[in-house]
């Protein structure tokens, strides 16, 4: 006899909703956390006119909330292991709705910020907390649902956000009241769910941050880290700086066209993510790292000749190679790492994954006032392209400690 997730609920869960209810509501849930992260990027031309912010001054914002979930990663990423999921869950949603509601009340740089920080610290409480869940309610979904959550959000609020910026009222406050009655809605409806994780000892001692690579996985990581580097630094760029680059190379003003490149290279992201799950971790990076490669080159060959068209072909084919990278990656090493090294294995990685996501922007915002933003694009994207080359090279040569995996 089958016995499932909801079968071993407490008693008192079990005439609440399903365990199949509560996938689709964490599925929901970590798609909406982050839209919410997406959110404020077609907003940054509103904020750079109302509030006289530079380039510099909009990558901060961003790298505000990347920061403030690199933190929650570390310090509470295994709360919910020890309080169980619901709390964690519930915490995170009403720290969501305290910052939508920041952002809503808006009216400078430092406020802005502020919101981030909150949000972000809400994101990364929410991430791994939901991924469990969904786990734990679906182990043969799970892994799949899991690596395309946040590119759907991610691409969802960008779009959304962009089409309310473009074509409604009042965006600055519109974008983020949606959000927040959306993130409202879940709270009431989480008390409905299941809960999917018991009580534990060890909250405290699960708030200090753990970061360890194994000594016999360090040359996997080693080869594996410039096309990391690489896709999130993309990432980071498409969510900063891309609407501003559409803007500046091509004339087109609608912040929905800026909005629909940062969508695209997300969807197409998270359609690469399933298009390579039945692959090998090797042919998705083999696949991942030179499309990633290609289609920045191609955005810098369509940022010269101004065609908006050409960038949103080069987007797609770089989202696809972000998508598909990020898919051998975590299939590439994690595999190799012993249960009771995973942990302190993924800290690692998130932390190199967020760095690369935040710090190359921040420079790119600090460059563009001196160089150009063209120039500033030239340079950034010709490093992603050398270091997405060095890793498909290296990853290419056979290795004793990968051959399993090759």
């Amino acid at each position: 006899m089958s016995c499932t997730v909801a079968d071993t609920l407490p008693q008192a869960t079990k005439t609440l909703f399903s365990a199949r209810t509560m996938t689709v509501f964490a599925t929901a849930a970590a798609i909406i956390f982050s839209a919410s992260a997406a959110a404020p990027t077609p907003l940054y031309r509103h904020y750079q006119e109302v509030f006289g912010l530079s380039p510099a001054a909009l990558t901060v914002v961003f790298s505000a909330y990347v920061f403030s979930v690199l933190s929650a990663l570390l310090t509470v990423g295994t709360l919910s292991d020890h309080l169980g999921r619901r709390p964690v869950i519930f915490g995170a949603l009403v720290l969501n709705m305290v910052a939508e509601t920041m952002f809503i009340d808006a009216n400078s740089a430092p406020w802005l910020v502020a919101a981030r920080i909150v949000q972000g610290f809400a994101t990364g409480a929410a991430i791994t907390t939901l991924g469990a869940t969904i786990l734990e309610t679906n182990r043969a979904r799970g892994p799949l649902l899991n690596s395309i959550t946040a590119f759907l959000g991610l691409a969802a609020g960008a779009l959304g956000a962009g089409a309310l910026v473009a074509f409604a009222p009042d965006p600055a406050q519109l974008v983020y009241t949606i959000l927040l009655a959306i993130s409202a809605v879940l709270v009431v409806l989480l008390w409905r769910m299941p809960e999917t994780a018991g009580r534990t000892p060890g909250a405290l001692a699960s708030l200090r941050p753990r970061v360890h690579v194994p000594t016999h996985l360090r040359p996997t990581l080693l080869r594996i880290t410039p096309v990391n580097i690489a896709a999130w630094a993309l990432g980071g760029f498409n969510l900063s700086l891309m609407p501003s680059l559409v803007r500046v190379a091509t004339g087109v003003t609608s912040p929905f066209t800026g909005a629909v490149v940062v969508a695209v290279v997300m969807f197409t992201a998270a359609l690469a993510v399933v298009a390579m799950r039945n692959r090998t971790a090797s042919q998705a990076l083999n696949l991942g790292t030179p499309a990633l490669a290609g289609g920045v080159l191609m955005i810098l060959v369509a940022v010269h000749a101004q065609l908006a068209f050409a960038m949103l072909a080069g987007a797609s084919i770089a989202g696809f190679g972000f998508g598909a990278s990020f898919s051998g990656l975590f299939r590439k090493l994690l595999p190799l790492a012993a249960p009771s090294e995973r942990a302190g294995l993924l800290s690692a990685f998130y932390v190199e994954s967020y760095l690369a996501f935040s710090l190359p922007a921040i420079l790119a915002g600090l460059a563009a006032p001196r160089l150009g933003l063209i120039l500033t694009t030239d340079i950034y994207g010709a490093a992603i392209i050398l270091l997405a080359t060095i890793s498909f090279i290296t990853l290419r040569a056979p290795r004793k400690d990968v051959a399993a995996l090759s």
